[in-house]
C-alpha cells in the first residue's frame, strides 16, 4: 500500500515522497504450518549439502559395531557357538546412530544464536512453537534417515533384509529421534555457548547410551545398575529394537532370544507400553522446548 506525505527539506521547502506501508498478515493455522514447513525443509536442505556430515555421524556407529563388536565377540565365545555379538549390538547400534544425529541437529539452536539468526526468526510474526516443532520434526527426519542408511549393512551382521523389518526400524527411529531432538532443542534453548553445548550433551549422553542396555543384556545386572537401566529412557527405544530385529532373524540362537524384555519387579513392561514411553517423553521435552522458547527474550 503507497501513500504520499510531505517532508520539510534543509532549504526550507516541502518535498512530497512516496510511503509504502507493510501490512503484517495475521496469524493463522496456513502461516503456522508455513512456518514449520520452512524450518523442516531448511534442517533437510542442510543434511543433503553437509556431505562430510552424513559421512562422519556414521564413523563412531561403525567402529562400535565392527571394532568392538568384533573384540567382544572373541571374549564371548563367538567361535565356539551361534552367539554373535555383532548381532546383538546392532540394535543397539541404530539407536546410537538416531541419537547422536538427533542431538547434533538440536545444537544448530546454539549455532543460530550466536550469529544472530535466531533473534530473526523470533522476531517474525509467526508463534515460536513453530519454530521449536519445525526445528524437531526437521531433525527427527534426518536422524530418522541417518538411521536408514545403517540398516543397509544388516546383512554383515547376520541380520536379513526384510521390508517390515526396514519399515519398523523406520518408525522406531524416528520416534526416538523425536524424543532425542526434542531434548536437544530443550536443552539448546537456554545455553548460548556451543562449547558449553557440547560438553553438557557428552555429560548426558553417553551415560544414557551405556545404561541403555545398547551394548550388553539387561538381564541379571546388579541391583544399582538395573535400577539406572529401567529410568534410562533410552532403555525402552532400544528393547523394541532389539525385539523386532531378533524377530526377523530366521535361526535366532538361544543365547540372543533370552536377552530381550525390561521387567518392572518382575514384570515384563509390554512394547507397546515401552513405545508409549518415549513418545510420552518426546512431547513432554517439546511442550518444554516451547515453554522455554516462548520465555525467551
Amino acid at each position: 500500500m503507497k501513500t504520499m506525505t510531505d517532508l520539510a527539506t534543509s532549504d526550507g521547502s516541502i518535498a512530497a515522497i512516496e510511503v509504502v506501508r507493510v501490512s503484517v498478515p495475521k496469524r493463522s493455522w496456513k502461516s503456522e504450518w508455513r512456518a514449520i514447513k520452512i524450518m523442516w525443509r531448511r534442517e533437510m536442505i542442510r543434511f543433503v549439502k553437509d556431505r562430510m556430515r552424513i559421512v562422519t555421524s556414521l564413523v563412531q556407529p561403525l567402529l562400535y559395531l565392527f571394532v568392538l563388536g568384533s573384540g567382544l565377540n572373541a571374549f564371548a565365545g563367538g567361535g565356539e557357538s551361534d552367539f554373535n555379538f555383532k548381532t546383538f549390538i546392532f540394535p543397539g547400534i541404530l539407536c546410537m546412530t538416531v541419537m547422536f544425529t538427533a542431538m547434533f541437529s538440536s545444537m544448530s539452536i546454539v549455532w543460530d544464536r550466536e550469529f544472530g539468526f535466531l533473534r530473526e526468526m523470533m522476531v517474525a510474526p509467526i508463534r515460536r512453537s513453530s519454530i521449536v516443532i519445525g526445528k524437531v520434526l526437521g531433525g527427527a527426519t534426518v536422524a530418522g534417515l541417518q538411521g536408514l542408511v545403517m540398516i543397509v549393512i544388516a546383512p554383515l551382521v547376520d541380520v536379513p533384509y526384510s521390508l517390515p523389518l526396514i519399515l519398523g526400524s523406520f518408525f522406531l527411529m524416528l520416534l526416538l529421534a523425536f524424543a532425542m531432538t526434542a531434548f536437544g532443542v530443550m536443552i539448546a534453548a537456554r545455553i548460548k555457548q556451543m562449547q558449553s553445548f557440547m560438553g553438557i550433551m557428552q555429560m548426558i549422553i553417553m551415560p544414557m547410551f551405556f545404561i541403555s542396555g545398547a551394548l550388553y543384556p539387561v538381564t541379571g545386572l546388579p541391583d544399582w545398575l538395573a535400577v539406572l537401566n529401567r529410568l534410562d529412557p533410552i532403555t525402552y527405544a532400544v528393547d523394541p529394537m532389539r525385539k523386532l530385529v531378533f524377530n526377523h532373524i530366521d535361526t535366532l540362537p538361544p543365547q540372543l532370544a533370552s536377552t530381550t524384555g525390561v521387567t518392572w519387579f518382575g514384570w515384563t513392561v509390554p512394547t507397546a507400553l515401552e513405545i508409549a514411553i518415549v513418545a510420552a517423553l518426546g512431547l513432554a521435552m517439546l511442550g518444554v522446548a516451547i515453554w522455554e522458547f516462548r520465555s525467551a527474550e
